[in-house]
């Protein structure tokens, strides 16, 4: 079901919202001060070509930096970001087959927001975290 799922999702709407933080990774790898936000941006690219196996948690131990990082992501980048999850999910969620695409939509929002500090893994491992 998820293979079912990633492929739907990949053909209408994960490949143009992966292209998004693509380009937003390009341009913080002009800047040396914003490579981690390009590195955090590729990270939810690959997320937001595949998310159906896989989840989001935080990562492990004190992220000081993590916060100043944050604020300044969201107002280069995660706003938009997130607008466009948000338009994506309501486009899908207009047919019933879209509803499990929008939830994911959904879940993508807050690492669209807040992505540094967060990590990605499948469900599998964050189910053994728990």
């Amino acid at each position: 079901m998820r293979l079912i799922l990633n492929v739907i999702w990949l053909l209408f709407g994960g490949l143009w919202l992966a292209l998004g933080y693509a380009l937003a990774a390009l341009i913080c790898f002009v800047l040396i001060i914003t490579i981690p936000f390009g590195f955090a941006a590729l990270r939810i690219a690959s997320y937001a070509l595949w998310p159906f196996g896989r989840t989001i948690v935080e990562k492990p131990g004190p992220r000081p930096g993590a916060l100043v990082g944050n604020v300044i992501w969201v107002l280069l980048f995660g706003l938009w970001l997130a607008i466009g999850h948000v338009l994506s999910a309501v486009a899908m969620a207009i047919t019933i087959v879209g509803i499990p695409l929008a939830l994911a939509n959904l879940k993508l929002i807050p690492v669209s927001l807040v992505p540094l500090g967060k990590e990605i893994v499948p469900v599998d491992q964050a189910r053994v975290a728990l």
